[in-house]
């Protein structure tokens, strides 16, 4: 896609991290490659259409689907491919421990170390990426981590890897990194090095504890490259936010009356906030206080520059049993992400009450779909008009 400089905007899609429930954005984003193809061809993938592509965790694997090449330079995955990849993959990434000896047995080593080893998901990562770095992707990408190291978060991008060699890791480094969830994950290190033999290390954990949904890191990633003058965005004024057009999609929240209280908390002590009934408290909070947070002052942010209709955030708050778990790889439960994806975008478009944190009907009632298609035509003008730009300059 010709840069927008060549245009009228600046595009970007977000995918917020949530284990396996990458299943619900990778719904999604099949329906919304599928308006882009009624438009334009067969051919079109969501790399076509955004200027960034901006995930964390389960998001950050998504988004490197959707932008790293394939042999013929295009995108190694197509939108319609991810649920696959989840169903195919999921019960290896994260195997279920059925019988009550192995159940008790993996609490036991939840206490002792993290969750799964990792080693599936390394390895299928490694297979998909091979030797890619993070410079050669289709688009821009940006992928949060966090170094727990030198205590802060890492951000991992295409500008980035093609101006500093020493941030431009190995794609399979960055996945790797930004999925680490602790208690879940093994933390991850690795290093690069430039052409002089500098040593960059970094260890890394799941950039979700820092910035589960990372549309605010892209458009800071941005705004930066405005003033910093990068010629690709030379046309874009600075702070002029009414001319971002934003898709942020997220991998569901838990209802409310499902999650914790006050009362309970107040017995719990360092294990009781890291293992409660099967979920991790301390790591929930983390990760759905960042991604509502986000979410809420975005929704603020469009509706004060009267630029309501150039941000969609698909999210639910309403998960129930399996659906609300990171890492049930049950076919059942797979399934059923699948269909609350589905179920989702026949639902109205909602918005983050910023009072509440509760996602409630926004004041226009068309459905997630019918959204979305309304997006399409957008970027695909967009996209043609800087087309059509770009081939009267040459």
């Amino acid at each position: 896609m010709p840069p927008p400089s060549m245009g009228n905007t600046v595009t970007i899609l977000s995918i917020d991290g949530g284990g396996i429930r990458g299943l619900i954005p990778g719904t999604i984003l099949a329906y919304l490659e599928s308006q882009f193809q009624e438009l334009d061809g067969p051919d079109a993938r969501l790399a076509d259409y955004f200027d960034v592509i901006t995930g964390t965790s389960t998001g950050g694997l998504i988004a490197t689907m959707l932008t790293a090449p394939n042999k013929e330079n295009r995108p190694l995955f197509s939108a319609n491919e991810i649920t696959k990849f989840y169903v195919d993959n999921g019960p290896s990434i994260f195997p279920q421990k059925t019988h009550l000896f192995a159940k008790i047995r993996n609490v036991i080593d939840e206490v002792k170390g993290p969750k799964y080893d990792g080693t599936y998901l390394h390895k299928i990562i490694k297979e998909l990426l091979k030797e890619t770095t993070i410079s050669e992707t289709l688009t821009n990408l940006v992928i949060p981590t966090f170094d727990i190291k030198d205590l802060e978060p890492v951000i991992f991008t295409t500008i980035d890897g093609k101006k500093k060699p020493l941030k431009n890791a190995l794609l399979s480094d960055v996945c790797i990194g930004t999925s680490a969830a602790p208690t879940v994950l093994p933390g991850h290190y690795f290093q690069t090095k430039d052409c002089q033999g500098n040593i960059k290390e970094y260890n890394l954990i799941d950039g979700g504890v820092a910035a589960n949904n990372p549309t605010f890191v892209a458009i800071s990633h941005i705004t930066q490259q405005i003033f910093m003058r990068n010629p690709d965005f030379a046309l874009i004024p600075p702070m002029d936010y009414g001319k971002f057009i934003v898709i942020s999609i997220g991998t569901g929240n838990p209802k409310q009356e499902k999650m914790y209280n006050a009362k309970d908390s107040a017995k719990w002590g360092a294990l009781g906030w890291l293992f409660n009934k099967g979920m991790t408290p301390l790591i929930d909070v983390f990760f759905y206080a960042s991604s509502a947070l986000v979410d809420a002052n975005l929704s603020v942010f469009f509706e004060t520059l009267n630029s309501y209709e150039n941000y969609l955030r698909i999210q639910t708050d309403a998960l129930t049993g399996d659906t609300a778990s990171v890492d049930n790889s049950t076919q059942k439960n797979l399934q059923d992400l699948i269909q609350v994806g589905k179920d989702l975008l026949k639902l109205p478009v909602a918005e983050c009450d910023v009072a509440t944190g509760i996602y409630q009907t926004a004041d226009y009632y068309e459905t997630n779909e019918e959204a979305l298609a309304k997006f399409a035509k957008k970027l695909s003008l967009e996209r043609k008009q800087r087309m059509a730009k770009m081939n009267n300059c040459n």
